[in-house]
């Protein structure tokens, strides 16, 4: 695909209406936001944008109302923590089309913030229906998308609206493109990523991608049971799917042809039942009890993994690679983590890691604002390291 995408340094914003895609869809307790991590990533752009003067019309999704309208789910109570979070006032309009926006942004002068209500309120945005999408698009003059974390969405927000207005890039979705380039698109060598998680079958196009682009893959979590179970080795009542087993053949073959080498486990953490408190062992992969369940990598594991890592330049990691949730099934995944931040802070690794579970884990072992890059972007992330065209960055290039 031929162009660029341009970013806000190319926008003239001074007097106008831009219509700002972000990712406000955060946990809310008690009608209050419980981690704002999504809100503290979008605010350089909103106060870039007010700073120069744009009247901002921000807008978003809010969980899954399936084209309904639904008090719950209502994005109210966002407008309150953004102003907060942003240092000025917040005004919220309790829709997204039609005549209440028309009014509310003409209230608008320079430099001042309005919150649209939830996109999904209205089925056109889930099926990026052009009616629904020019809508929303003539509420304003510009577009700026900074929800790379929605972006493999192609609803009306986030790639419909951005054929009909001049489109750039905000400051958050620059850095999660150049985050993700310097780590798969242009790494430094060699490169290695960690992959981990329960299931072998979720990730299958993920790991199909990463052995042709990494020197060394590592592989953990359940889904590293069935890697072992497929060669033969009992994994005893371990999590694993024997309906996989013919894929994760093909991927060593694969990787072994790709000359990327694959590490999995050496030795386990095993118990009962995962279970807070359990009593466990730590044995070799080879001899897992058959009454018994791998729920972490073992020290000798951790060992070779941070061997490994030493020798490399440049990581992607998705995905834990123990039940970290539930103690004492944490220590790997800490350890892992402990080695990554230690060759990141010393300058020798480009670190870059996301997924769900991925910043859980790291933010259980302390370790998210020590990594290169930290992406908050779930499936976006995970389709993007599969090799998959985002439509709503693509809809950005022109």
């Amino acid at each position: 695909m031929s162009g660029r995408i341009h970013g806000l340094d190319e926008a003239a914003v001074k007097g106008q209406r831009v219509l700002l895609r972000a990712d406000l869809n955060v946990p809310l307790r008690y009608g209050r936001v419980a981690d704002a991590t999504r809100i503290v990533r979008l605010l350089p752009t909103i106060r870039e944008l007010a700073e120069k003067g744009a009247r901002v019309i921000v807008c978003s999704h809010f969980d899954r109302p399936k084209g309904k309208r639904r008090p719950e789910m209502s994005l109210a109570p966002l407008a309150p923590a953004l102003a907060e979070a942003l240092g000025r006032p917040v005004a919220f309009c309790p829709d997204c089309i039609g005549e209440a926006v028309e009014n509310s942004v003409k209230r608008l002068a320079d430099g001042e913030v309005l919150l649209l209500e939830n996109t999904r309120f209205y089925p056109g945005e889930e099926a990026n229906d052009p009616a629904f999408a020019a809508e929303l698009a003539k509420c304003a003059e510009i577009f700026v998308n900074d929800g790379f974390s929605v972006s493999h969405r192609a609803h009306a927000s986030t790639e419909g609206v951005a054929h009909l207005l001049p489109s750039y890039a905000g400051r958050l979705m620059e850095a999660e493109l150049k985050a993700l380039d310097s780590a798969l698109g242009h790494p430094v060598r060699p490169v290695g990523a960690i992959v981990g998680g329960a299931k072998v079958s979720t990730k299958l196009d993920l790991l199909g991608n990463l052995c042709a682009k990494v020197d060394l893959l590592m592989i953990g979590g359940a889904m590293a049971n069935t890697f072992l179970a497929a060669k033969g080795i009992a994994v005893g009542r371990s999590l694993e799917e024997s309906d996989r087993h013919q894929e994760a053949r093909a991927i060593l073959d694969q990787a072994r042809e790709a000359g990327c080498e694959i590490l999995l486990p050496i030795d386990a953490v095993v118990a009962a039942a995962l279970e807070p408190g359990m009593t466990c062992q730590v044995v070799p992969v080879e001899d897992v009890p058959e009454e018994l369940m791998i729920l972490d990598v073992g020290p000798a594991t951790v060992t070779e993994f941070a061997v490994k890592l030493a020798k490399l330049k440049t990581l992607v990691w998705n995905g834990p690679v123990g039940a970290f949730e539930t103690p004492p099934f944490a220590e790997g995944t800490v350890a892992i983590a402990a080695a990554v931040v230690e060759a990141t802070a010393s300058g020798r690794l480009c670190s870059v890691a996301g997924g769900g579970d991925t910043v859980a884990a790291l933010n259980f072992a302390h370790a998210t604002d020590r990594l290169t890059y930290v992406s908050t972007a779930g499936g976006a992330f995970l389709e993007w390291l599969e090799g998959k065209t985002l439509p709503g960055v693509a809809a950005l290039i022109r």
